[in-house]
């Protein structure tokens, strides 16, 4: 799967030989069932119909303009749509309505001008938070353009992988969930079509990409098969914070401890890409500047280079959930509990196996593609001198 081009954008070393016919022959008989596979789940998981009802009530959020505040309300008043709270003139297109201000120390402080979030229920209007929209995109450019400046075309491919990742997350996965299909099916289809899409597009269409797409999947299956696993051991079902009672109400039928391992495969896949990449390069450069080094050898100098990128990995994972629990955690020593009984909380239990399975998966990703890589490299090498197409 490689091409002979100097100006295709493989990412292949240009000094190492291609492989062999019967080794991408090989490759190309386990990938190509795999993308055939993941192409007939998406077919059949693919959300049909209409989104299920909510039971979250008729409310209905706009975007509109602050045109003037009345003084807010005292400090703990609650903000109801039609409540005593005080109002606010808020315009809505063409249209102007009276809204009520919420109060309270985490509520929106506005004034005139500004551009706002209102829920309508009933004919009465509330202001709910503010509207962000414009400067989340002014911010999205910015990065963008700092992504292209640097990494140029690579960088231009990895934002389109990015656009891949969240339309297979907002078209396929979270519809799919919400029309009642089991999220882990769901999952490992949806992880498997973005990571065909993501790796190939950042990375190019090669033999080098191709190891670092099987050393991902590899990975992938053993963190599915663990998390399942530990799930069951420690009778996890997934729920225990706000955010799953809530969508207990409104998806009565949604299969939590499934959603759970989702997030475990959807979370591990960002970090795969970079850890079984980087083994495949490093695998590459070896062989390119150490030729006569055996499979053997290459898979020891580089399994060396990836236990410290596994050991810089693991500590941002750990700290990424950590940050992103902040608040679960700060709620949940606030509340006087012991060390212990924290961590044994269905919350806090949920994320300790986010993180530990994850890793976990991580892990064996280095292995499993080092050893794929090296194997392949080596075959590279010693067919050097065979006649063979470069197209794969």
């Amino acid at each position: 799967m490689e091409t002979g081009h100097g100006h295709s954008h493989t990412h292949e070393p240009e000094d190492l030989p291609p492989a062999p016919a019967r080794v991408r022959h090989l490759m190309q008989a386990i990938l190509l069932p795999l993308v055939a596979a993941t192409l007939v789940g998406l077919m059949v998981f693919w959300p049909r119909g209409a989104a299920p009802t909510s039971n979250s009530g008729s409310r209905v959020l706009e975007r509109a303009r602050i045109e003037s505040v009345t003084p807010v309300c005292p400090q703990g008043t609650p903000a109801t749509p039609g409540g005593s709270c005080s109002t606010a003139v808020v315009r809505i297109g063409e249209q102007t309505f009276d809204a009520t201000v919420p109060s309270g120390r985490s509520a929106p402080v506005v004034k005139a001008g500004d551009r706002v979030v209102v829920a309508q229920a009933g004919g009465q209007y509330a202001v709910v938070d503010f509207d962000r929209g414009r400067e989340l995109l002014a911010l999205i450019a910015l990065f963008a353009a700092a992504v292209i400046a640097f990494a140029r075309w690579r960088g231009l491919t990895s934002l389109l992988g990015l656009a891949v990742s969240f339309a297979v997350l907002l078209w396929f996965i979270l519809p799919a969930i919400q029309r009642g299909t089991s999220p882990l099916p769901v999952a490992i289809v949806g992880a498997a079509a973005i990571m065909f899409a993501v790796i190939y597009l950042t990375h190019g269409v090669s033999v080098t990409t191709s190891v670092a797409v099987l050393g991902t999947l590899a990975a992938l299956v053993l963190t599915g098969l663990l998390g399942l696993l530990v799930t069951v051991v420690l009778k996890l079902n997934g729920s225990g914070t706000d955010d799953t009672a809530i969508l207990s109400n409104i998806l009565p039928g949604v299969d939590l401890r499934g959603l759970l391992l989702a997030g475990i495969i959807i979370g591990t896949l960002g970090v795969l890409d970079d850890v079984t990449v980087t083994q495949t390069s490093i695998v590459n450069e070896l062989a390119l500047h150490n030729p006569g080094l055996s499979a053997r050898q290459l898979y020891r100098s580089a399994l060396r280079v990836g236990r410290s990128h596994v050991a810089s990995v693991v500590n941002t994972i750990i700290l990424a959930y950590a940050g992103a629990s902040l608040p679960l955690l700060l709620l949940l020593v606030a509340g006087g509990t012991g060390a212990m009984n924290v961590l044994t909380t269905q919350a806090l239990s949920a994320e300790i196996v986010r993180s530990v399975v994850g890793t976990l998966g991580l892990i064996a990703a280095v292995p499993i593609t080092t050893a794929l890589a090296a194997w392949i490299c080596a075959k590279r090498l010693s067919g050097a001198g065979e006649s063979v197409s470069v197209t794969s």
